[in-house]
């Protein structure tokens, strides 16, 4: 492929990203990865001047784009007005950007997060990620702990499988009634929320990004039990209730970033591929 890229902020995904997309002999630069020693750096300028730009997962943060790795700082609307209109951006997480950039710009932003073998490659570490704070946290071996997931998407399905492989007794809160034979199928136990009987479980993982686990359903809870925040904001848990009854809740989100940037770069990677592929850009 001629065309230029530039990978333009993030975390070490990104930085990971810029390493393997030069691997793999494309014209890579980034800018503000500095301090993950992003390869290729070059001033903003001329990053913004190439033909595909890689924005960060996510693209911003509080009107920012999302720049953890430099202490430079770019307001996402100073951004947009300085691109062509022939650049393809491609960014995660981009909500509702994309028709606003369009019509208001006349920018093509494309969501390389949003595509499924995306989301299925990242719920592997994540699920992975989810075992290892849970082993961190707790003072038992997960063998015989008795865990509760509640849904059961990608990270749940996986997230199961590797409990149970280590011996973790496992029960699963899914809505749907296909998901609950699925759930069966499996071999875990379906949970209902009847009352009370959250107080028999050491460990639960939230997957839900709607609230399950509010007040009420957390007083329920014993003490030492550890709930594992996984769902993306505004989550399932009611953090506040948690903090007034001294329950214990650790928020996990994000977990492919931190546990393994590489696994998660190659994902995206891959997605990136399959994108220019389908547009008759093939790498």
């Amino acid at each position: 492929m001629d065309r230029t890229i530039t990978v333009l902020g993030g975390d070490l995904r990104q930085v990971r990203l810029a390493e393997l997309l030069t691997a793999d002999g494309c014209d890579t630069a980034t800018w503000g990865l500095e301090q993950g020693r992003g390869p290729n750096p070059v001033p903003l300028g001329k990053a913004l001047e190439r033909d595909i730009l890689i924005l960060p997962l996510p693209v911003c943060r509080g009107g920012e784009l999302n720049l953890p790795l430099t202490d430079m700082t770019l307001a996402v609307e100073q951004l947009w007005p300085k691109l062509r209109y022939d650049q393809l951006l491609l960014g995660g997480q981009t909500g509702e950007l994309s028709p606003r950039l369009m019509a208001d710009f006349g920018l093509t932003l494309l969501d390389y997060y949003a595509r499924e073998e995306t989301q299925i490659a990242n719920a592997v570490p994540t699920a992975e990620g989810a075992i290892q704070r849970a082993m961190e946290a707790t003072e038992r071996t997960l063998h015989g702990s008795r865990c509760l997931i509640i849904g059961f998407g990608r990270i749940g399905k996986l997230l199961s499988r590797r409990l149970q492989g280590l011996g973790a007794q496992v029960s699963v809160f899914a809505r749907k009634f296909s998901d609950q034979a699925w759930v069966e199928a499996c071999g875990c136990s379906v949970f209902r929320f009847a009352g009370g009987e959250l107080g028999e479980f050491d460990l639960i993982f939230n997957t839900a990004p709607a609230l399950v686990l509010d007040a009420g359903r957390l007083a329920e809870l014993r003490k030492d039990c550890v709930v594992l925040e996984l769902a993306s904001p505004p989550g399932g848990v009611d953090l506040e209730a948690a903090g007034v009854l001294g329950r214990r809740v650790i928020q996990a989100g994000g977990l492919p970033g931190k546990v393994a940037p590489a696994a998660a770069a190659a994902a995206i990677r891959d997605s990136i591929y399959h994108i220019l592929e389908e547009r008759g850009e093939p790498i």
